[in-house]
Parts: C-alpha cells; sequence; structure tokens
C-alpha cells in the first residue's frame, strides 16, 4: 500500500494524531463545554483544545523537529522548519456545540501525508500522498474509490463571502442547471471532502482564498487529490496557485457540470 517506509512512518503519524484528536472528541461529546470566542460569531469549544493538545502530543513524540500549525495554538516550531503538520482538532465545531456528530478531525503534513478522523463512525481517511484510504477498526483497509453516482453535492455557506457579489455559493443552488443534474447538502464540515474522495458525495464546493494550506482544508485536499478526484479553485484555478475557494468532484463530467453553473453565476 504505502511504497516507503518513510512515507509509513508519516502515515502512522498523521493517523495517530487524528484518532487521538477523535478520541477526546468523543470522549467529550454532549458535555457542556466551555466556549472560546474568536469573534465574528466564530468560538472554539474546551474539545477543540484538548483534541489539538492529544494530536500535539502525538506529533512532538514522533516528530520533534517538525513545525505544527494548529487551529487553536497556532504556530509552533521552528517558522523555517523543512516539514510543518497542519492540525483542525475539530473541524465542524458549530455543529458540534449543538450535539450534531457530523464534524471531522484533520491532521497533514504539508506535502505529505494526512488523516481526516470521523469521531463517531471509527473511520479513518487517509493518504500517503499518492494513494488513498479508508480504515475501520477490525476491517482491513479500503481504498478510496470517488464515484458521482450519489449526485449529492455539498456547498459550504459559511461566511465570510470574499468573491461575493461575483459569487456566492448559495446562488450556485438557484441555478436551474444544479436541480436538474444535483442534489445539495450543507455539511458544514470537511469531512464532507473526505466524503467526496470515499464516493459518498459526488462534489464539495466552497468560497475563500486559497484553502492550500489552511488547516481546514489540507487534509480533505490531499485525500482528493490522492483518490482520482478533479481538485482546482471556484475559477478553475489550479488550488495553491492563483485558484481561490474550492471545487473537489469526483470526475471530469461532474466538475465541468459545476464550473459552468459558477461561471454562470459569476
Amino acid at each position: 500500500m504505502i511504497n516507503s517506509s518513510a512515507s509509513t512512518n508519516d502515515v502512522a503519524v498523521a493517523i495517530a494524531g487524528a484518532r487521538a484528536g477523535a478520541d477526546v472528541v468523543r470522549t467529550m461529546y454532549g458535555r457542556r463545554l466551555t466556549r472560546i470566542d474568536k469573534g465574528a460569531g466564530d468560538f472554539a469549544t474546551a474539545a477543540d483544545v484538548e483534541a489539538e493538545k492529544a494530536i500535539l502530543g502525538v506529533i512532538r513524540a514522533a516528530r520533534p523537529d517538525d513545525a505544527v500549525l494548529g487551529e487553536e495554538g497556532g504556530q509552533q516550531g521552528a517558522t523555517d522548519a523543512a516539514r510543518q503538520w497542519l492540525v483542525d482538532p475539530l473541524c465542524g465545531t458549530l455543529n458540534y456545540a449543538v450535539g450534531n456528530m457530523l464534524v471531522a478531525v484533520n491532521v497533514a503534513l504539508r506535502e505529505g501525508a494526512a488523516a481526516v478522523a470521523d469521531p463517531f463512525s471509527g473511520e479513518v481517511f487517509f493518504t500517503d500522498g499518492e494513494t488513498a484510504w479508508r480504515r475501520r477498526d477490525g476491517t482491513d483497509d479500503v481504498s478510496l474509490a470517488p464515484t458521482s453516482a450519489t449526485r449529492l453535492v455539498d456547498v459550504n455557506l459559511d461566511p465570510p463571502f470574499p468573491s461575493a457579489p461575483g459569487f456566492r455559493a448559495v446562488d450556485l443552488l438557484a441555478h436551474p442547471g444544479f436541480a436538474e443534474n444535483f442534489r445539495p447538502r450543507v455539511f458544514s464540515t470537511t469531512l464532507a471532502l473526505a466524503w467526496v474522495a470515499a464516493g459518498k458525495r459526488a462534489a464539495y464546493v466552497t468560497d475563500g482564498g486559497d484553502l492550500s494550506w489552511s488547516v481546514h482544508f489540507a487534509a480533505g485536499i490531499a485525500l482528493c487529490r490522492a483518490a482520482g478526484c478533479v481538485v482546482t479553485g471556484i475559477d478553475g484555478a489550479p488550488v495553491g496557485g492563483s485558484g481561490r475557494g474550492l471545487v473537489a468532484a469526483a470526475d471530469e463530467e461532474t466538475h465541468g457540470l459545476l464550473m459552468s453553473m459558477v461561471r454562470d453565476r459569476t
């Protein structure tokens, strides 16, 4: 499955980190949690903070010389470190805070291994940068196989809207071609990207800037690319280049349909 010992070790660290965070998220679920206000209606909870600590403990033990950029703790380690881990300990905090289990734990090494854990299904989606797999305790690893068969497209409607008024994701849902070809879902967590890679969603669309090294999106983008999905910005440019936002689709046809609708709306 994994070709080199170095890649194997990085994958193991990513999986172990994501699982450690997921264990915390699952354990603290349903409690009354302290909220840390971030402004503009955004907040973290004690579960976000504790999950990130658990993930950092795994990374520091295995890779003490690597830097880490965490959603809650910010940059840690040397700014000029050759290797950096990107950590989102609880993607879907607003869901989690109201008792919704649609959340993810994201751990990614820049230009390397990545893992996305679903704390409540027990699934971990992971990649070495070349292949992508799903692991569930007690079962064999399964290679991720994207497909558009579900016709379900997840659209992120959360603010801010940096491309408005030229593009707003909500306008995409009003396009007559969307209802003809797809069915919308509003998942509000980047677990949706792992689901595109795994064939549970046909595509995912969000506005934004350069999301390639965002702690929220890096792991999901890595999974989609390794699984063979088509991944660009909402302007069709490569993510990490001049592209902004994200369109991750199971195949070229689905991507092309969505891009034509985006262009109509802009």
